[in-house]
């Protein structure tokens, strides 16, 4: 079995910054991990592989630096790692970093199944996974929280507000993953030592059979105008009485002040 795992590296959410001028995110300086999100999909495609044999392939389109998160994931078991960076992929919104991924993918030759996390913590907008589907023309199904494959057919319980639905579809598939899914597993001390070995390819534009109008911020149809922190406001009554009974009453009182109660 062929899979595919596409696999982000995010600002660490307690050291996001934005550049006020571009309005986008301040990289250099700032610590980076792999999106939690695409561990859980790491650990389902190590799961599938130890079910049915095959490869593991992690792919990151990203800067030079995402070659670290892509090793931390061939500690955790996966067979090989693929870097697409060039500065013509840079700026791209959600469309035009799916477009780039599905061409890697196709580069790749016959994939079975395509797993990512179900969406990045830096944008949250769960659109590349569906779109790598789309632009590959394969179904798609999201918030997978278990998988099982049996031959041609993967039978996928889909995670949502009011239960699960469970979901039979013919591979290939694009899947993207949820947190409960599975709880991802640490590197190993081997693991570690092999991807600190690896050499990692990295395609660049050229390697690529894609439309240029369509790569980064010329093929992005939607951009960010403006970032910025709201205000922060105050709300709500600090009540200081001598005894609770006290306070409760005088609660009570502005409860009925403003209808409430």
């Amino acid at each position: 079995m062929e899979i595919v795992v596409c696999v982000k590296q995010v600002p660490d959410t307690t050291e996001v910054k934005i550049d006020p001028v571009t309005n986008t995110l301040i990289r250099q300086g700032v610590p980076s991990i792999v999106n939690p999100f695409d561990k859980n999909a790491v650990e389902a495609a190590l799961v599938l592989k130890e079910k049915h044999g095959g490869k593991v392939t992690v792919i990151s389109m990203g800067p030079p630096q995402a070659k670290d998160a892509l090793k931390e994931c061939l500690a955790m078991g996966a067979d090989a790692a693929i870097l697409v960076s060039d500065r013509a992929f840079g700026g791209a919104d959600t469309l035009a970093t799916s477009y780039t991924l599905a061409a890697a993918i196709k580069k790749l030759g016959t994939v079975d199944v395509i797993l990512c996390g179900k969406q990045a913590i830096d944008g949250d907008t769960a659109q590349v996974g569906p779109e790598i589907a789309e632009h590959l023309g394969i179904p798609q199904v999201t918030y997978a929280a278990k998988v099982e494959v049996d031959g041609s057919v993967a039978r996928v319980e889909r995670e949502h507000e009011e239960g699960y639905e469970v979901i039979e579809v013919g591979l290939p598939v694009m899947l993207t993953v949820v947190k409960s899914a599975n709880e991802p597993r640490y590197p190993t001390v081997k693991g570690t030592m092999r991807a600190n070995r690896a050499e990692i390819p990295v395609w660049t534009l050229a390697d690529l059979e894609v439309d240029e109008t369509k790569l980064g911020l010329k093929g992005s149809p939607t951009q960010v105008r403006k970032i910025f922190t709201p205000k922060q406001r105050t709300q709500g009554v600090l009540i200081q009485k001598d005894t609770a009974r006290e306070a409760v009453a005088e609660l009570i009182a502005k409860l009925s002040e403003a209808k409430i109660v």
